[in-house]
């Protein structure tokens, strides 16, 4: 089977609107969480999330075009255009046919259904906009970058929940694995910091309710975490099968091995308490990836900040590990910058291949006592300078829907 590598990154997070800046603010232990501003949520639950802020979307979006997208694939577009000039690609040397896209999102378009329901109870019917349907629906995320772009290769849009953004980019890594394509711009795109939002996962009672302080509010493995805080934003990768990547001399961040997907059966949000769908994700990426637990050097943890969630994740990782357990780092980027929902995978991979090319661990900000069912090191301080060989990436979405990818320098 073919090799692939990553040759492009695109990002927009809380804490930067480019991957550079995101991940400058991750390793200097900045949190991106914020009172809202997008609406007035003094009587929500959580009053807190953290919001892509100051973003300037005129290089791509007039204001008459910005109407007719929602900010979901805005984001997604504007991730592109930095992956794409990062991946160094001259689109008229490549076979667009053999070019695909799968960029996901677990909600998409929830503030324009928001909105536009509001049009039709205030105003009727025929004020709706008729670019409402386009501007909502999850796969017009990839579907306007391959129109931007020309790309004419296989063309997907998973909706896996929270484990969105992972599936995205190992459905496109396998694409590209079993000659599909030879290339892909693939990972998860989310803006959902809306009312609906909000009061939808307050009255499910799964968010952090520590509103005057947002900054410490997301503790993934802490003993004083008390629920989920909602993020937005963008991961995208440029994929690329080796020897394409090599003949034309483009810049190799990592290159992905491993790629495992399992689901738990078990409960529409919930975890099962054993960890068993997380083991046989974790399991399957490994088994794909031919290593054995102890050659892992770093776990990016799915780790949401939820009591039960970070606790299963604690039990499945020492399960998988083993009596390498002690010796494995892994931390936690939504500590920093929230829970980017169907993004949160896509923006988790772009950390991984930063972290791989630079050999700096971000922390797990807001880690004051360490949770008795965590046995690793859990990047409790500041960050740090390791080398990387091989790291891997968890994401679980709700309905038991798991992913798994690992990464490797090259």
């Amino acid at each position: 089977m073919r090799r692939v590598v990553i040759t492009g990154l695109g990002a927009i997070s809380p804490l930067g609107h480019d991957v550079e800046t995101t991940f400058a603010h991750l390793l200097q232990g900045q949190s991106g969480i914020v009172q809202i501003s997008k609406f007035d949520a003094a009587n929500f639950p959580s009053r807190i999330a953290g919001e892509v802020r100051d973003l300037d979307i005129s290089p791509f979006f007039s204001k008459k075009e910005a109407k007719k997208v929602d900010d979901f694939i805005q984001l997604a577009v504007i991730a592109a255009h930095e992956a794409f000039a990062d991946s160094g690609l001259d689109l008229e040397k490549v076979d667009l046919e053999r070019f695909g896209t799968i960029i996901g999102s677990g909600i998409g378009g929830l503030p324009m259904i928001e909105r536009q329901y509001k049009v039709l109870l205030e105003k009727g019917p025929r004020r709706v906009t008729p670019f409402f349907i386009p501007s909502l629906i999850i796969n017009l995320a990839g579907g306007q970058v391959s129109m931007k772009y020309g790309l004419k290769g296989p063309s997907s849009a998973p909706a896996t929940a929270c484990a969105t953004g992972t599936h995205a980019i190992g459905d496109a890594f396998r694409l590209i694995q079993f000659g599909h394509a030879d290339l892909m711009v693939a990972g998860g795109t989310e803006s959902v910091v809306c009312e609906l939002t909000m009061a939808g996962f307050g009255a499910m009672k799964a968010l952090s309710t520590r509103n005057d302080e947002p900054h410490l509010a997301s503790r993934p493995f802490d003993t004083a975490r008390d629920g989920f805080v909602l993020g937005e934003g963008c991961g995208l990768l440029i994929l690329e099968e080796y020897e394409h990547a090599v003949k034309r001399g483009a810049k190799i961040y990592a290159e992905i091995t491993g790629y495992g997907m399992s689901s738990d059966a078990y409960h529409i949000t919930s975890p099962s308490e054993d960890g068993d769908g997380p083991v046989r994700a974790m399991q399957a990426a490994l088994k794909d990836a031919r290593i054995n637990p102890e050659q892992i050097d770093l776990i990016n943890a799915h780790g949401t900040s939820t009591p039960a969630g970070d606790a299963i994740e604690a039990l499945a990782i020492a399960r998988v590990m083993g009596d390498h357990v002690g010796n494995v780092v892994v931390h936690s980027s939504k500590s920093m910058i929230g829970h980017m929902l169907g993004a949160a995978g896509g923006i988790e991979a772009v950390i991984v291949a930063k972290t791989i090319e630079t050999g700096k661990v971000h922390p797990t900000a807001n880690l004051e006592n360490v949770d008795e069912s965590v046995h690793f090191d859990p990047m409790q301080g500041d960050a740090r300078d390791m080398s990387v060989n091989i790291g891997l990436s968890n994401s679980f979405g709700f309905g038991g829907t798991n992913g798994t990818l690992i990464f490797r320098k090259v």
